[in-house]
């Protein structure tokens, strides 16, 4: 079994950025008997902040990143970091950064689905366009972040390409949290896989965020589930558990592309 932490942060306008990004620094060095830890999307600034996405965005050697690589090395386990505004080639992306025990950067994926149309994330941000898969101890692991959770067809390609696991960092209102808790189960469900989703608290920029941050297994069963506040929610994974599901029940095996 691999233990993992949800750490659902509280993400307000009194912190600043740099504050946030030390405290958090400071929560992940302090986990114990965890294997892997789960941060939110946009945690530094705030999903909604678009105007701080903007402000504080910077390189994959800027404070955010170097800050997470030291915490996760100082603690000896793996991190996803959750997203945050990277500057690279002129352009802003929603980044999802996975860094192994060591601290070394072993996987980053840009959010492809943004949010909020012609007025929201398109307005500051770059789509990407490649799927990522890697190797995790929760087993093949695809990354998704927020808004991609809505798009199924996504969370097919990452089975296609071997994904048991899904890791999920988000910045998911209030207003729509029932849809967060009904769209994990589903993707959880259709693809027989685990979905580890990480989600914000606390209220930026105007928004009451919904928490909720929760782990599903393969067969569609909340394993665990957080509440509304800041909490680090912790759940025990089975990394063979999607293997043994589909094989006791082969409903990929009858997909008719």
């Amino acid at each position: 079994m691999i233990r993992v932490a949800l750490i659902q942060l509280d993400v307000n306008d009194t912190e600043t950025p740099r504050e946030r990004v030390e405290r958090v620094g400071a929560l992940v060095e302090g986990l114990v008997d965890v294997d892997l830890a789960v941060l939110p999307e946009l945690w530094h600034v705030g999903a909604f902040d678009l105007d701080a996405a903007r402000d504080n965005a910077e390189s994959m050697d800027g404070a955010v990143v170097t800050r997470m690589r030291a915490a996760a090395a100082r603690a000896g386990i793996w991190l996803h970091a959750g997203s945050f505004a990277e500057l690279a080639g002129g352009h802003r992306y929603n980044t999802s950064v996975v860094l192994d025990p060591s601290g070394d950067v072993v996987a980053t994926y840009r959010k492809q689905h943004l949010f909020g149309w012609e007025d929201g994330e398109p307005s500051v941000m770059t789509a990407g366009d490649a799927l990522v898969v890697l190797p995790t101890p929760l087993g093949a692991t695809g990354l998704a972040t927020c808004y991609d959770l809505r798009f199924p067809e996504l969370f097919r390609r990452l089975v296609d390409s071997g994904a048991e696991t899904f890791l999920m960092a988000s910045g998911w209102p209030m207003p729509r949290i029932d849809h967060w808790s009904v769209l994990a189960r589903a993707r959880a469900i259709e693809n027989q896989a685990w979905v580890v989703a990480c989600n914000t608290a606390g209220t930026h920029a105007g928004v009451l965020m919904g928490g909720r941050s929760v782990v599903v297994d393969p067969r569609g069963a909340v394993v665990a589930e957080a509440g509304q506040d800041e909490e680090i929610l912790y759940a025990d994974v089975d990394p063979g558990a999607a293997a043994e599901w589909r094989r006791a029940f082969p409903v990929l095996a009858d997909r008719r592309l």
